[in-house]
């Protein structure tokens, strides 16, 4: 079903809609284009009706789900109006996976010189490997309390300095220390420091045989239960053809309760050392206790797929603007559940099918080329788009930007946009600001930064590799019942149906503010593809450096050096957005309000996350959440 309808009236009140349907009102007062406007709304919840059905059983990767997906939304791309533009011209990228699959019955065994305790899985630890040759048990390694797990040279702070690892299963807590101490790091916005990738990667760069992840509900952001859905069955990579890295024999998490057991065993009190490595010249402590775990993981290779849909640019097609959202959840459970992943992310597969239809079906058609990317394994670390980011159908270097769609918001039409990652890149912030002006709505940095959102979804790959990305959706400042109410849904959500069976579809989905964000994504995309703009990051966001190394493929000269004698302004080298003089629409269908757009807005912003100064981070086969 075309979706060219105006989106930006969706925030009628439901009493509005419901005297119109009684009386209709006089046409003057009711443009034409208003009748349709539960439509889009219709066709998001079909979609996501059908991907989260039992039949779909939960879309995980290399399972009959996946080829009841790919198949699915390739048919949708197809219908669209799309051209294909996966390998050897079909619709699927083909993605190769390697999948693990530990005993999730063996039980860790921990020593001392006081005493011996059995820890069993899933009530105490989540554990896998990724080995896939060579041995596999972990026999009496020694444990290493290394606080946060952090080496970071450019905030002077080495939890690994004057400690050898190599060959010890590291304990490491989850988080950093903002979140410990409001002074450190960027306090309360995680870092990619914060991360469990991070902490995984570089406990692997130092040798370490194992490592193991304390879980605290507070600063993952997700109770254990999401650690036991998440990372309690298979787990995927792609292969390391040209890693040199050794993998570790067991990585995981460890329940607090377990942590502090484990450090009473080795005569330490785990609250106290916990607050030690808070501090600034933290340095790590080495437990008496050795632990000891078979995993005896089993492997199978497969192919997994991208579906990759194309509108071609009529003027400048190698130059390209990427949706994205992946299809992939968490499949069946251990118990048969079915983890549906309605909202996470269904959701935004299905936003990614509208907006393809919409853009296919206008008849100007495009200057630069619009991708729609679906990708697979982003529960997995977002392996799907890390492998898109190197293997692009267009050049990175020219690639405009990523507009990234994952949990599109359910609970009806808000009064704020939410930005993951504000202040990284204000171009984009801009015109996201000006579209959401026309809607009466304003765009708002993300409140809950400690649960580093922006690390955990697609437009962190293309952002390692230089490209601007935007991750924006509504927020949770209900228009109709306010912001408290919003903020009890999104707690509710995330306690009850994050990565649970539970979030399943519901007729009951307020869709209406999806709605809106989409025709914002619309509205952005509408003007980078007719423009010549290219988006830019701050300054001191850290992803600016490996952009401006291919600023001359986008024809972008360094800046030139200004005398201090020289009083004659320098013309600007590179287009700007947003600036007063940006024109409007002519070529496509919008609403009026956003014909006219008023002036933009500033976003709010916070401080960019910190530059990592380590190699380009490798694939993990670990959910991201």
């Amino acid at each position: 079903m075309r979706i060219l309808v105006a989106v930006a009236f969706a925030l009628l009140s439901a009493a509005t809609a419901g005297a119109a349907q009684k009386k209709p009102a006089p046409p003057k007062q009711e443009p034409a284009p208003q009748v349709k406007l539960q439509a889009p709304a219709d066709v998001l919840s079909q979609h996501v009706k059908i991907l989260a059905s039992d039949e779909f059983e939960g879309r995980a990767p290399g399972t009959p789900g996946e080829e009841k997906t790919v198949a699915y939304i390739a048919e949708q791309m197809k219908k669209a109006g799309l051209q294909p533009a996966g390998t050897n011209g079909g619709w699927y990228q083909e993605v190769p996976f390697v999948e693990t699959r530990a005993d999730q019955t063996a039980a860790m065994e921990v020593s001392t010189t006081r005493d011996t305790a059995k820890f069993q899985p899933r009530r105490d630890f989540i554990a896998w490997t990724k080995r896939t040759t060579g041995p596999t048990a972990l026999l009496n390694a020694p444990l290493v309390f290394v606080g946060y797990g952090i080496s970071a040279p450019e905030r002077n702070w080495d939890d690994y300095a004057r400690v050898d690892v190599r060959g010890k299963i590291v304990v490491v807590l989850v988080n950093d220390p903002g979140s410990a101490d409001p002074k450190l790091f960027d306090g309360n916005a995680m870092t990619y420091y914060g991360r469990w990738t991070y902490k995984l990667e570089e406990a692997q760069r130092r040798g370490a045989a194992g490592a193991l992840i304390v879980h605290e509900t507070r600063a993952a952001s997700y109770p254990w239960s999401v650690v036991v859905s998440s990372w309690g069955g298979a787990h995927l990579d792609i292969p390391q053809e040209t890693s040199g890295a050794t993998p570790m024999f067991a990585e995981g998490w460890i329940t607090t309760g377990m942590a502090q057991q484990l450090f009473r065993l080795a005569g330490q009190d785990f609250d106290s050392r916990k607050a030690a490595a808070a501090q600034p010249g933290f340095r790590a402590v080495p437990l008496d206790a050795r632990a000891s775990i078979d995993l005896k993981p089993q492997t199978r290779s497969f192919t997994s797929r991208n579906v990759v849909g194309i509108v071609r640019g009529t003027e400048r097609p190698d130059e390209a603007l990427v949706y994205t959202a992946h299809w992939d959840h968490l499949g069946i459970g251990k118990e048969n559940e079915i983890y549906h992943g309605a909202l996470d992310n269904a959701s935004g597969v299905a936003g990614l099918l509208s907006l393809a239809e919409r853009f296919a079906h206008e008849k100007q058609k495009p200057k630069r080329s619009l991708i729609f990317l679906a990708v697979t394994g982003e529960e997995s670390n977002l392996l799907g788009s890390a492998w898109y980011a190197r293997h692009p159908v267009k050049p990175l270097a020219t690639t405009v930007a990523n507009l990234n769609m994952d949990v599109l918001g359910a609970i009806g039409p808000t009064r704020d946009i939410v930005v993951s990652g504000a202040g990284k890149v204000p171009d984009l912030e801009t015109l996201l600001a000006k579209f959401a002006a026309t809607q009466d709505r304003h765009v708002e940095g993300d409140a809950h930064p400690e649960t580093g959102g922006f690390f955990r979804s697609d437009q962190f790959s293309f952002a390692k590799a230089g490209v601007p990305v935007l991750n924006a959706r509504g927020g949770f400042d209900s228009r109709e019942h306010g912001r408290a109410w919003g903020e009890e849904k999104r707690r509710d959500y995330t306690a009850n149906r994050y990565h649970q069976p539970s979030d399943a579809w519901s007729a009951d989905i307020d869709w209406r503010g999806a709605v809106q964000d989409l025709d914002l994504y619309y509205a952005i995309g509408n003007e980078l593809a007719d423009g010549k703009a290219w988006p830019r990051w701050s300054e001191r966001a850290e992803f600016a450096r490996i952009r401006s190394e291919s600023d001359a493929q986008r024809g972008i000269k360094p800046p030139e050096v200004k005398q201090p004698e020289a009083a004659p302004s320098i013309e600007p080298k590179r287009p700007e957005i947003g600036a007063p003089t940006v024109r409007p629409f002519p070529n496509r269908t919008l609403p009026p309000e956003m014909m006219k757009p008023p002036e933009a807005k500033p976003a709010e912003s916070k401080p960019p996350e910190p530059s990592v100064a380590k190699p380009a981070v490798p694939n993990s086969p670990l959910p991201p959440e």
